[in-house]
């Protein structure tokens, strides 16, 4: 389920040029992704609708070479996708919190789209 997304343009051909300088350079940019990430978890969890807090203190960042993702829920909480798309047969209407968050900071992840990226090609040489 592919959801809401930000996608960056030529993020394919940063990758594959970060793996001819080496590994310091591709953990660069998992560490960039993850910083997104936090980002969208850090508004997340001020919009999870909540009884107990449980479903809060599940929300996630993470982050790898090719994507940023910000996940709630685990086993012991698995209501996460009922309360975020809802459940219309049981009258549960759906509070996309993780997609909320993403709406709201969208700007603020660009931006660190941008910069993360732009230092990494200044580090590592190759623009």
């Amino acid at each position: 389920m592919a959801g809401r997304q930000v996608s960056v343009e030529g993020a394919r051909e940063l990758r594959k040029a970060l793996k001819t300088v080496g590994d310091e350079a591709k953990a660069g940019l998992k560490d960039v992704n993850l910083e997104v990430a936090e980002i969208v978890a850090r508004a997340a969890v001020t919009k999870v609708p909540s009884r107990s807090g449980a479903l809060r203190e599940t929300v996630r960042a993470a982050g790898a070479q090719t994507r940023a993702s910000v996940k709630a829920g685990f086993k012991k909480v698995p209501y996460a996708g009922v309360i975020h798309f809802g459940f219309p047969a049981r009258g549960i209407l759906p509070q996309p919190f993780l997609y909320d968050a993403l709406d709201a900071r969208r700007d603020e992840v660009m931006d660190a789209y941008t910069d993360g990226i732009a230092d990494l090609i200044k580090k590592n040489g190759l623009g």
